[in-house]
């Protein structure tokens, strides 16, 4: 199974969520959510019915400093922010067959990809 992971390139929770998907099973196609041409649309796709705030990474540092506010944005003010500052998404973005999600909820990928993890990967910077 192809799974389409965006990620920080460097991030090292973001390479411990990668390789629980390859010892899985999974086939991982990494790409880099800095440089990846996003548009409104398709990265909207990849948050479902989460609240606004859950779209932004806590770790990030316009975040940590309160520059950034996610728990005060509307989605179209959210969605203008990620565009312009990529740094600001919540990672990893995850992709396979049309599904999509943010962030690492392993439980929630072992029911959707059919595969078991040997261990679990925190959904959060290690360096936070």
């Amino acid at each position: 199974m192809l799974v389409n992971f965006y990620e920080k390139p460097g991030c090292a929770n973001n390479t411990r969520q990668r390789r629980l998907l390859e010892a899985a099973g999974c086939r991982v196609l990494a790409h880099d959510l800095l440089s990846e041409p996003w548009t409104a649309e398709r990265l909207r796709a990849f948050f479902g019915d989460r609240p606004v705030a859950q779209w932004l990474n806590p770790a990030a540092p316009r975040v940590k400093s309160g520059a950034v506010r996610p728990q005060t944005l509307d989605a179209a003010t959210a969605l203008a922010l990620l565009l312009a500052e990529p740094l600001l998404i919540r990672r990893p973005l995850i992709e396979v067959a049309g599904w999509r999600t943010v962030g690492f909820d392993a439980a929630e990928l072992e029911r959707q990809l059919g595969v078991r993890f040997a261990s679990a990967a925190p959904d959060g910077c290690s360096r936070r």
